[in-house]
């Protein structure tokens, strides 16, 4: 039994380490603890219970933390960024007629009204409040 603890945490350390998500190290860590009871000795009864004990208490405890923390700087990918920002209508937006574009940041991008019965002339500013594949989703800018 020693040699399939050893072995299953060597594997779901490998596992961590391609994946990078904090998927498997709470197993690993019941493996390990499983090793070491095998090397003391220990019935696999007593075995599989730390195994699983160790691998759930530790995900149960520490994997909200373990997750707040550990990803903190994530970015917004470029398409998320974008909701929220001002954009300029370049072609008139009528979600009856399909027509629409917008520019921001220098890009170009289909775009559709939030509500479809507003029509947004060309020229106008437009707020972006959500994506959905490779269209813009606006509501007319308010004038403060």
């Amino acid at each position: 039994m020693r040699m399939i603890w050893l072995f299953l945490v060597v594997v779901l350390l490998i596992i961590e380490l391609v994946t990078v998500g904090l998927t498997t190290i709470w197993f690993a860590a019941g493996s390990a603890s499983a090793f070491l009871l095998s090397l003391a000795g220990l019935g696999i009864g007593w075995q599989i219970g730390v195994f699983l004990v160790v691998s759930i208490v530790l995900f149960v405890f520490t994997r909200p933390w373990a997750m707040k923390y550990v990803n903190k700087k994530s970015e917004k990918t470029n398409y998320e960024g974008v909701i929220g920002r001002t954009v300029k209508v370049t072609q008139e937006i009528n979600n009856t007629e399909q027509t629409g574009k917008a520019v921001y940041d220098g890009q170009e991008w289909t775009a559709r009204s939030a509500d479809d019965n507003t029509v947004i002339e060309a020229g106008q500013l437009a707020r972006v409040v959500r994506i959905e594949g490779v269209k813009l989703i606006v509501r007319e800018k308010e004038e403060k």
